[in-house]
């Protein structure tokens, strides 16, 4: 008896393949998280599953074809936020086109929440897995996928006679330790370890709070449902053995319960577990305490979503805080060790070049980290679904927007230019500060530590490069008729190769390159003449890749 009551049949596995569509490296993607509990629900149903993750990889559909071809899935599955969902749904509508036998799906906020629209707007979809979508899997998967079954599983989406039928949500999972751990070993790990990104993790799922811009609520129900604290631990062991030393606790609230976050931070002391990592927290919910645990147990940052400096807005918004609150959690977190990182929100309904004012003084008066993002209204949120009860003007459908780096709103008192005005001119501070920090690595005046943090900069961009591009695939195919060879003399090759197709300087592409070989994360195989570089699985199995799955899926992008 598998999750959730499957019988396995000892059938034939299906095949799944799950995409994880391209999504802007500059916003720092941590590995897919969503991707991965959906691809554990699959594989605990009995399923074979990969992943094709086009986040830390170019996406051409040429490669994805010659992927469908390899693996010949029976199902093909997209998960996507607002942000890239029109490529993740072209992605599966191009897996459909190629082969139209595949059952096709999609789940994650964006079409949970805009489900009709996009079985309208895209043929190619067949199936919108809506809400918490592991149960709804292991019932789809139990009924073999059958269509004629559909009707009766709760939480689908899809089309019959021409129309689109919408079934009952499915209820929220009670039990969050039934699930399956995230299938993290599908995911092309030493990719992201060479970015440096972290690895997220839930203790919990829900949130009570109603803030009138977050889907948090309704995606994952107001009811906090907490995770053992020893099943989390284990997952964090796991994690750590891949060489990943940084976790970001991905909760909408972390500090939920306190006794919670005291039985996670007293499991990891209590096994000696060493590692650096993150949270969200309210403002109203931490407390000194519960701080220096968390601290003792290796958490550093702690983020706090203010939003605005301005407490009619807060009340409007719906938030649930105080000006005073987050004063108080940023003082506590300064003496407990932790850095306070705040964001604030530009574009909210009633926003005024006074309201901007007010939250551009508080938040500069608060010795915390900060930073401002724009208004982005999501399928699914209070201000998008009652936007006439708002001073609020939403200008665009183009998901690609909903990036939350511009405006896309206006107010009866502010346009969107003058909302893109007043971030800019706080961001153009802190590029004068990193001009001269460039200048005087250059200059070779600056202090070991600001040279580190520009070497830092410079040597992301190479490897954002490396990955979107390919790169490493493309130019890491070099002949060796003596199998003998000096692998630094292949090193070199690869760096001289990267170096023409880049322009970056050559110190920068080799220090590059030497640290991904020395850290396993990029390793040469060498066979039949030639040595193929290329990037590693993860750090507990390698696979080297085939030819036929690196440079010879490079094609022309055209379709």
């Amino acid at each position: 008896m598998d999750f959730f009551g499957f019988i396995n049949t000892g059938e034939l596995p299906m095949r799944v393949a799950i995409v994880a569509p391209p999504y802007p490296l500059e916003e720092a993607p941590a590995p897919p998280l969503g991707v991965t509990y959906v691809a554990a629900a699959f594989e605990a149903a009995g399923a074979e599953v990969r992943i094709f993750d086009y986040i830390v990889s170019r996406y051409t559909p040429e490669k994805l074809r010659a992927q469908i071809d390899a693996f010949r899935p029976d199902v093909f599955c997209g998960s996507s936020v607002t942000l890239n969902f029109p490529g993740a749904a072209e992605i599966v509508c191009e897996a459909k086109r190629h082969r139209p036998s595949l059952i096709t799906l999609m789940g994650g906020p964006h079409v949970s929440f805009s489900a009709e629209r996009t079985l309208n707007d895209y043929p190619g979809i067949d199936l919108i897995v809506a809400g918490e979508g592991e149960r709804t899997i292991a019932e789809l998967m139990a009924e073999g996928l059958n269509p004629e079954k559909w009707g009766e599983i709760r939480g689908l989406v899809f089309r019959r006679n021409g129309r689109v039928v919408i079934n009952e949500p499915q209820p929220f999972i009670d039990d969050l330790d039934t699930l399956p751990l995230p299938a993290r070993h599908l995911l092309p790990l030493s990719r992201y370890q060479a970015l440096g990104y972290p690895i997220s993790i839930i203790t919990s799922r829900g949130c009570p709070y109603s803030c009138i811009f977050c889907l948090g609520r309704r995606m994952v129900g107001k009811k906090i449902r907490l995770r053992n604290p020893s099943l989390v631990v284990d997952e964090i062991s796991e994690i750590l053995s891949y060489g990943i030393d940084r976790i970001n606790v991905a909760d909408d609230l972390f500090v939920s319960s306190r006794g919670k976050v005291k039985e996670v931070c007293d499991e990891i002391l209590r096994r000696g577990i060493r590692f650096g990592w993150s949270a969200f927290a309210r403002v109203n919910t931490v407390d000194l305490e519960t701080l220096k645990l968390m601290r003792e147990s290796g958490c550093d940052s702690v983020s706090f979503g203010v939003e605005t400096g301005n407490p009619e807005m807060l009340k409007l918004i719906r938030k649930g805080i105080t000006l005073d609150q987050v004063r108080h959690a940023v003082s506590l977190c300064q003496e407990a060790g932790i850095i306070a990182h705040t964001s604030f929100i530009v574009g909210l309904p009633g926003e005024t070049a006074d309201t901007l004012r007010e939250t551009g003084e508080f938040a500069a008066g608060l010795g915390s980290l900060y930073g401002y993002h724009f208004l982005a209204p999501f399928p699914g949120t209070t201000v998008r679904e009652e936007v006439k009860k708002y001073d609020l003007e939403i200008l665009t459908d183009d998901w690609t927007r909903y990036d939350a780096n511009s405006a896309i709103v206006r107010t009866s008192a502010l346009s969107p230019e003058e909302m893109n005005r007043f971030v800019a001119d706080f961001e153009s501070e802190i590029a004068k500060v990193w001009e001269e920090m460039v200048q005087g690595y250059h200059d070779r005046t600056n202090a070991p530590g600001v040279d580190m943090q520009v070497e830092g900069h410079f040597r992301m961009k190479l490897v954002y490069r490396l990955l979107s591009e390919d790169l490493i695939e493309k130019w890491g195919a070099i002949p060796a008729p003596d199998s003998t060879e000096s692998t630094e003399l292949l090193q070199e090759e690869l760096c001289r190769r990267i170096v023409k197709a880049t322009g970056v300087d050559g110190g920068m592409v080799c220090r590059t390159i030497r640290g991904l070989v020395e850290k396993g994360y990029v390793r040469p195989a060498i066979s039949g003449g030639e040595c193929l570089w290329h990037w590693t699985h993860n750090n507990r199995v390698d696979h080297p890749p085939m030819k036929s799955e690196s440079a010879a899926d490079i094609g022309p992008t055209c379709s």
